[in-house]
């Protein structure tokens, strides 16, 4: 059974009560993960200096495709989201921030009424379902991870990722949905799937078919 390390559950657990929500309409935060944010605008600039004053920890929620407002005219948000804490804040001489958000869990948000200049959640954390993945079905994900990663290294020799030896199946699910999974709701259902061999199972077909269908855009139509 997966669950978040105990140093992980103590560094988020006295944020859960009010946990800041910086909601993204790409964005999904897995635990584990590490996730750059350069912050401009001066409601997430308050956030920042409230995290850093306190428990460092916020969610990263994905914003809803629904298109829907409340009276705020804030857009939906998934109820699932990536809780971080963050780890290498760097103020700017305008007050904007750039941080390091270090993924430390999955939460279920039940968002609390709006206090300005920002939202905010009751957070519990999501553990696993017992689940142990088939040693077929992690040596596939692994192999679809390191096929999917040459394709971008191929188009971008800069770019480095590489799973490392003896990662748990569930991480390193959720480190190859992080940085290889181009779709943003395909993100989010993996964020949301806690069992970890439909997990394992699922990152794998993604980026099977986005292997696929990158080598048929690099043949070309056939003459």
């Amino acid at each position: 059974m997966e669950a978040p390390p105990l140093r992980s559950v103590r560094d988020i657990a006295p944020a859960l009560d009010a946990l800041p929500i910086f909601p993204l309409p790409q964005t999904v935060l897995f635990p584990g993960a590490l996730l750059p944010l350069h912050v401009f605008e001066p409601r997430y600039r308050a956030m920042v200096k409230d995290c850093l004053s306190t428990h460092k920890a916020m969610a990263i929620a994905l914003i809803s495709e629904k298109g829907e407002r409340d009276a705020h005219r804030h857009p939906a948000i998934e109820k699932v989201a990536g809780v971080g804490v963050i780890i290498d804040p760097v103020e700017l001489a305008d007050g904007r921030y750039n941080i390091l958000l270090h993924g430390r869990g999955r939460v279920r948000l039940d968002e609390l009424p709006f206090v300005p200049p920002y939202r905010r959640a009751k957070a519990v954390i999501l553990h696993a379902t017992p689940s142990d993945p088939l040693q077929r079905d992690v040596a596939a994900l692994l192999a679809s991870a390191a096929a999917f990663a040459a394709d971008i290294r191929s188009r971008d020799p800069e770019f480095d990722f590489r799973i490392p030896p003896h990662t748990a199946p569930a991480t390193a699910a959720d480190l190859a949905a992080h940085h290889l999974i181009l779709d943003a709701r395909e993100r989010q259902t993996i964020l949301e799937t806690l069992d970890v061999s439909v997990r394992v199972r699922r990152t794998t077909e993604a980026l099977a078919l986005q292997h696929v269908a990158l080598q048929g855009t690099t043949r070309g139509p056939m003459n």
